[in-house]
């Protein structure tokens, strides 16, 4: 059957009101017409890798599509692709296998080059991931060029359930915009985050435009040490997460949060963790130049 009496078929079940249509993502070459606007250069990557552990797994898999967008938040054209395996020196979980379909077989003799990923890095301003807190710590430690660019996190920058989505989870996204995606590879996310990032709420603008107004924004991370120990539900609801401690910082529960929110959570934790006493608690600043790196994790 014509692919033009497939659609014509799929819009008449959508406009009964009793189907949701899907449509296999196809990304397109260019998403807006250029009319002129001043445009940067951005890259959407994503990783498949041994585990969750940047500092004992490995990356076996980079995915990255570089592509021109305004300040306003609209992209425009695709400008190209990246793709590559790495085979790594400790063996592949046999669950990442049955997950990616990325077997030792396709990662033999593979690599990526350091100077393949500067090239194809150059010249652009942000790097944006569906996690960028797991992914640009494994990229950090690949390749030095990751270092110095600045982050953004499509996970959570953009206020997803705020827009009426379901959550944050990639596929979840793509298929609240009409779309799906075979496998989980690293370049099928890529394609599948810049399509949602296109799109935009009902208000106007797209995702992107949120996301890079998120990622202009300072945060700030609250060491709340010293809150008495019956406090910990009460930090665990409130988005804290327990640290394990360094070198410099002893184990406590922390947050990330916008700069201008930080009155706010103090208030909340002088009144209701530290039962009104004065507290001076640790704070650090970081910009989209050193969030989620591996220095700051």
């Amino acid at each position: 059957m014509e692919t033009a009496d497939l659609e014509e078929m799929a819009e008449r079940l959508e406009a009964s009101g009793a189907y949701r249509i899907l449509r296999r993502l196809a990304v397109p070459t260019a998403f807006n017409a250029a009319d002129g606007t001043p445009t940067k250069l951005g890259i959407v990557l994503d990783v498949e890798t041994t585990g969750l552990n940047p500092g004992a797994d490995e990356i076996i898999e980079l995915g990255m599509i570089k592509f021109e967008f305004s300040a306003d938040g609209r992209i425009f054209r695709v400008v190209d692709r990246f793709t590559g395996l790495r085979e790594p020196a400790i063996p592949v979980p046999t669950e990442i296998i049955a997950l990616t379909g990325i077997t030792p077989e396709l990662l033999h003799g593979r690599t990526i080059r350091s100077e393949d990923v500067s090239a194809f890095l150059a010249e652009t301003v942000i790097i944006i991931a569906h996690n960028a807190a797991f992914d640009r710590p494994f990229c950090e430690r690949a390749w030095p060029d990751f270092v110095s660019k600045h982050w953004a996190c499509s996970s959570t920058e953009v206020a997803w359930r705020s827009h009426g989505r379901s959550g944050s989870r990639l596929a979840y996204l793509l298929n609240e915009v009409g779309y799906f995606t075979d496998g989980h590879r690293a370049m099928n996310d890529c394609e599948a985050v810049l399509t949602v990032l296109g799109h935009g709420p009902i208000d106007g603008g797209t995702y992107l435009g949120e996301l890079l107004a998120s990622a202009r924004r300072l945060t700030v991370r609250i060491y709340a040490e010293g809150a008495p120990f019956d406090s910990k539900d009460v930090l665990k609801a409130r988005g804290y997460r327990w640290f394990e401690g360094s070198a410099d910082r002893p184990k406590c529960w922390r947050k990330d949060l916008f700069e201008d929110l930080l009155d706010a959570e103090l208030a909340f934790l002088k009144s209701t963790v530290f039962s009104g006493k004065g507290i001076e608690l640790p704070i650090q600043r970081f910009s989209a130049i050193d969030r989620y790196s591996i220095r700051t994790l």
